[in-house]
Order: structure tokens, then C-alpha cells, then sequence
């Protein structure tokens, strides 16, 4: 059994979808390296046609910043230090927004897939925000389940535990870290070409 999905797979899987949206799903998946989450949060203003780039939102609550008092781990939610009581300044705040979002490159065909899918009026709006994709995690996880076993795609096995596993969003997001390491030891896949205009 595989550990991992390789490149060409992915296309494979991408070939088997039905329609747009879910081929740029699991493009964006694995493409980017997002948690499902955080592809599913994409809104149309979070894309930059100009400079090729997608802002991802980090989802989690607790983020590796510390308190500058006792140095203790703080949220977004936090008004004062969980332990020390120190109130948290706006530059801290500043620094836990900047540290809960990440601008990524984009592909060329992927940016035209996304204009494509804007162009044929795609996304979804919810209180207020075009949502690229409005669907639940439940809809996403099923989207690449259907579309690996259409495409005939093994089941993987967790190096560390054996445990086995369908292919999922989380699966696509593991790929990514594998390729960009292949590639680059970086974490991030540059652009292939260079980007397209809105």
C-alpha cells in the first residue's frame, strides 16, 4: 500500500469530477495545501487576479504567539492574557491577524479555472461573504471520495500507526507537503507561469 498521493494521481482524481467546482476543489486542495477548512472559507475578495495569489484565513484558535508579559500562548478570542491577566495591545492583535492568514501563489491554469468558475457565477453568497465554494466539510470530504474511487485510486496507510485510510481533503494536504519538500524543501510550490489578469 501507498503512504502518499503522487502528482499524476492527483490529476487523475481532478479528471473525475463532475463539474467545475469540484475539480477546483481538489485542485485548491492540493494545489495550495490548505486544510479543508480553510478552502472552504475562500471568499472571491481573497483572491488577487493581478498578483496570482489566494489569502488563506487560518481557522484554529489558538495561535503561537505569546504574551509579551508571561509569555503564554493566546488566541484570537483573548482580550487579556489567559494567565498573567496582561491586557493584549492592538500591535499584539495586529500580529495575531497577521499571523492567522497566508497569501499564496497560484498557477497560471489554476487562476484561470478560478476566474472561470467567478465568470460562471459559482460562488456562493452567506451573510454577506461570495463564498468560492459553499459547501460543508461533510460535501468536500465526499466530492474526493467519490472521485478517488472513480478514479481507481489505492487506499493509504499511515507510515506510523499502519492505520489505512480513503482518500480525503486531509490525504490531498499531505501530498502537498510531500511535492513541495521534493521539490524545494520550502513548504511552498512557486508558480509554474506567470499570472493572469481579472
Amino acid at each position: 500500500m501507498k503512504t502518499y498521493l503522487e502528482p499524476q494521481e492527483v490529476k487523475l482524481l481532478e479528471k473525475q469530477a463532475t463539474n467545475l467546482r469540484d475539480r477546483l476543489l481538489i485542485r485548491i486542495l492540493f494545489h495550495l495545501g490548505c486544510r479543508v477548512s480553510e478552502s472552504l472559507a475562500i471568499t472571491v475578495e481573497d483572491i488577487d487576479f493581478v498578483r496570482g495569489t489566494v489569502t488563506i484565513r487560518h481557522l484554529k484558535n489558538r495561535i503561537k504567539l505569546p504574551c509579551p508579559s508571561c509569555g503564554a500562548r493566546l488566541s484570537k478570542n483573548h482580550i487579556y492574557c489567559p494567565r498573567c491577566s496582561h491586557k493584549i495591545s492592538v500591535a499584539i492583535k495586529e500580529k495575531l491577524e497577521q499571523h492567522r492568514r497566508r497569501i499564496l501563489p497560484v498557477d497560471t491554469e489554476t487562476l484561470k479555472m478560478l476566474q472561470e468558475f467567478i465568470q460562471r457565477s459559482g460562488p456562493v453568497n452567506r451573510n454577506g461573504r461570495l463564498l468560492l465554494f459553499g459547501i460543508n466539510r461533510h460535501r468536500a470530504w465526499q466530492v474526493v471520495r467519490e472521485c478517488a474511487e472513480r478514479a481507481g485510486l489505492p487506499r493509504l496507510v499511515n507510515p506510523d500507526t499502519g492505520k489505512v485510510h480513503v482518500v480525503s481533503p486531509h490525504r490531498l494536504r499531505d501530498a502537498f507537503a510531500v511535492n513541495a519538500v521534493k521539490h524545494n524543501d520550502s513548504g511552498d510550490l512557486p508558480p509554474k507561469t506567470s499570472p493572469v489578469s481579472c
